[in-house]
């Protein structure tokens, strides 16, 4: 009688979501792909997961649900049972979309050279919409020192006078992987002329971290560093291009050859803007697939809307949600407008300047906290409040 009691009453159980979390999967030795899944189950229970530490797929509640069977490896006929009872749909229909969402998933793990940030066509959750207790991106301005030929005054050391230590650099690379942030960019100035930007990135690999670096790019001029950076597992990069220096083109000929995903980043002056759009038709047929472009000049505005038109039409990928490297020729990028650029900023990304201070997002000079002295909840909630 006991026993029949109990499995009456288990019927009327109400099934729980997943519970807020970070969950992880490994594959099994023997198996040839040899992927890595992170799961980060939200307090609203939408989630974000990482497919080899190198692309971020933001998730509804129902897709994130499905992703946590997939990473616990429950199998497609008790995955059916599961939503059945939690949604009253037919097992049938809940296997079927089991199986879809694991079928997306495996075309992600085996395509090379990903969009860091994807979402294909699920039914997503904004990823900056509702609560949740960390950002998915840290944008970290590891110096502000740029190549001896640019003006040190187009960074603003003015502001920032203190440069932080490895040391310090490897806590705030750690502190975030602990709260779950799964997302670090690194630019500058020019981020590559930090000698530790090796170790960095070999530290964010180990911790499962996406990892971007936004520069000028003429250090990849060198193969041999090169190959470097791609050892550490780097994940995309966004190139500041200038089509006047052969350096860069030299340097954009290798970047393309590698294993990365990489984008470009022009700025609209009054020397290119007669012909930036021969400019971008070359990049395409060069194999560029994302583009982010910004003025500084508002009578420029016009130009910049006809050019992401333009993007637009050869299927190109326009990126708008990255700081751009302080540079003579970009002092603030807006890379669309206002709007857009404060819609995520302080809650989707925050950004860490050289000394430690947290912002909003460059360019925005409102300081939230010192990401080594302050308590994350200060920093936080001070970020969720503006």
């Amino acid at each position: 009688m006991t026993n029949l009691l109990n499995r009456i009453r288990n019927q009327f159980i109400n099934i729980q979501p997943p519970t807020p979390g970070i969950y992880h999967y490994i594959s099994p030795q023997d198996d040839p792909r040899n992927y890595r899944l992170h799961l980060r189950i939200e307090p609203d229970h939408s989630g974000i997961l990482i497919i080899n530490a190198s692309t971020i797929l933001h998730l509804n509640q129902t897709a994130a649900e499905y992703a946590y069977y997939l990473i616990k490896n429950i199998n497609q006929e008790d995955v059916g049972k599961i939503i059945t009872k939690r949604y009253n749909i037919p097992p049938e229909q809940a296997q079927d979309d089991y199986q879809n969402i694991i079928d997306r998933i495996q075309i992600l793990i085996n395509t090379p050279d990903l969009d860091p940030i994807t979402f294909l066509d699920f039914d997503r959750k904004q990823p900056f919409s509702g609560f949740i207790p960390a950002p998915y991106r840290l944008d970290c301005a590891l110096t502000y020192q740029l190549p001896p030929s640019v003006d040190p005054q187009s960074a603003p050391l003015d502001r920032v006078k203190v440069e932080l230590s490895t040391q310090d650099w490897i806590k705030i690379i750690n502190k975030a992987h602990e709260l779950g942030i799964p997302h670090l960019v690194f630019t500058g100035g020019e981020p590559t002329l930090r000698d530790d930007l090796l170790e960095l990135l070999n530290l964010a690999e180990s911790n499962n971290q996406v990892t971007g670096i936004l520069t000028d790019g003429l250090c990849f001029t060198d193969q041999e560093f090169l190959n470097q950076v791609l050892m550490t597992g780097l994940d995309h990069l966004m190139m500041l291009f200038n089509p006047k220096n052969d350096d860069s083109w030299s340097a954009l000929e290798n970047l393309l050859k590698a294993d990365l995903y990489v984008a470009i980043h022009l700025t609209l002056l009054d020397d290119n803007k007669d012909h930036v759009i021969n400019l971008i038709d070359t990049l395409f047929q060069k194999g560029i697939k994302a583009i982010s472009l910004s003025t500084s000049n508002p009578d420029r505005e016009e130009l910049l809307e006809l050019t992401r038109n333009y993007v637009s039409d050869l299927n190109l990928e326009l990126i708008w949600n990255l700081p751009v490297p302080y540079s003579a020729c970009n002092p603030i990028a807006i890379e669309t407008n206002q709007s857009e650029e404060r819609e995520g900023a302080g809650r989707a990304w925050l950004y860490i300047e050289p000394d430690g201070d947290v912002l909003p997002s460059q360019g925005i000079n409102k300081v939230l906290g010192n990401i080594l002295t302050d308590g994350w909840d200060v920093i936080w909630q001070n970020a969720r409040s503006q």
